[in-house]
């Protein structure tokens, strides 16, 4: 399972409403996995769903620019790439972001 979590450092709050997309590494292209949106907490845990995550690199996708709708975002996405490294792993990757600058690491 792979789920994430953005909070919101400017405002203090969850980044309810922002787009995510999950991506694979395959054949020296990113495939497209899965996306959604952040609920009211900030968290997207449906990503994976039921669906089997096997061993590989990864991206997710934040789409920082249209969250920050005021136009006054230096980054219009954020991506963070991450390698998995077993199948059934629950990997939990959590954005701290504000309009110029964002920060994240591996969670638990």
């Amino acid at each position: 399972m792979i789920t994430t979590h953005v909070l919101d450092t400017a405002a203090g709050k969850p980044a309810v409403g922002m787009s995510v997309v999950l991506a694979t590494h395959r054949d020296s292209e990113w495939v497209r996995v899965a996306s959604g949106h952040t609920d009211n907490q900030g968290r997207v845990t449906t990503l994976t769903g039921e669906m089997e995550i096997l061993p590989g690199v990864y991206r997710l996708t934040f789409d920082t620019g249209t969250y920050h709708r005021d136009g006054d975002s230096f980054f219009p996405e954020v991506q963070v790439i991450f390698r998995l490294k077993s199948a059934g792993e629950h990997i939990h990757v959590p954005l701290l972001v504000s309009p110029f600058g964002y920060t994240t690491y591996r969670g638990t």
